[in-house]
């Protein structure tokens, strides 16, 4: 399977795209600029050798050319870069990772979308793609950390079936994550909005939280029935 990150120069892409490759993905890493993602590619590679040859790059529309599309684009320019890829996205799993969110003073702030969610947005603006919300509160420096586990649940929805098993597969092959489905896409706002108490947490108490919920079956193959 080859996973093309759309805006994977940013620091959650890239680090989504490092972890992935770290685990036997073939990742494409995109972005406007071809050059930009080339630099980001090498920058991964001068960091993580291993990964060399599970990683290249090219433009955005090069990325979603894969099997499964990831958008990791700041939310504002979420919809708009699936759109702009909407032929290549027909018909595949696109996931959406982005949180609409805003800093007032010393609090974080959930926005509310078109739609609803980022993630609905997304779908909106792809119809025919079968568009899935995860990732959304794995720390980008966590992620990062090609050796060490993540120890973090991730809350995955859509409106597919399948397409929610194909993402739950690939987190749980990254070690210490547990995939969680948790239900239709319209669950997304929810997740979404989550992530400012997330980040507050993490200012109030300095430190990076990820979730873990209590009373689940730790299998996930036993959720994904």
């Amino acid at each position: 399977m080859r996973i093309g990150i759309l805006g994977g120069t940013g620091p959650a892409g890239s680090a989504l795209a490092a972890r992935l490759a770290s685990i036997g993905y073939e990742v494409v890493i995109g972005s406007r600029s071809k050059y930009r993602a080339m630099e980001a590619r090498d920058g991964m590679v001068q960091k993580w050798p291993d990964i060399e040859s599970m990683l290249s790059y090219g433009d955005n529309p090069q990325a979603a050319d894969c099997d499964v599309v990831v958008i990791a684009t700041p939310w504002d320019s979420a919809a708009t870069t699936a759109q702009e890829n909407e032929a290549a996205l027909e018909g595949k799993v696109v996931v959406s990772m982005a949180n609409a969110l805003v800093r007032v003073g010393h609090e974080f702030q959930p926005l509310v979308p078109p739609r609803g969610s980022v993630a609905a947005h997304v779908q909106a603006a792809v119809p025919k793609a079968r568009v899935v919300a995860a990732f959304h509160h794995l720390p980008a420096t966590e992620l990062g950390h090609l050796g060490e586990p993540i120890d973090s649940d991730v809350l995955i929805c859509g409106d597919d079936k399948d397409a929610v098993r194909t993402i739950s597969e690939m987190v749980a092959k990254i070690p210490g994550c547990r995939p969680l489905d948790a239900g239709e896409l319209s669950n997304a706002t929810a997740i979404e909005a989550f992530t400012a108490v997330l980040l507050q947490l993490n200012v109030r108490y300095k430190t990076r939280v990820a979730p873990k919920l209590t009373g689940i079956k730790r299998d996930p193959r036993a959720l994904q029935a």
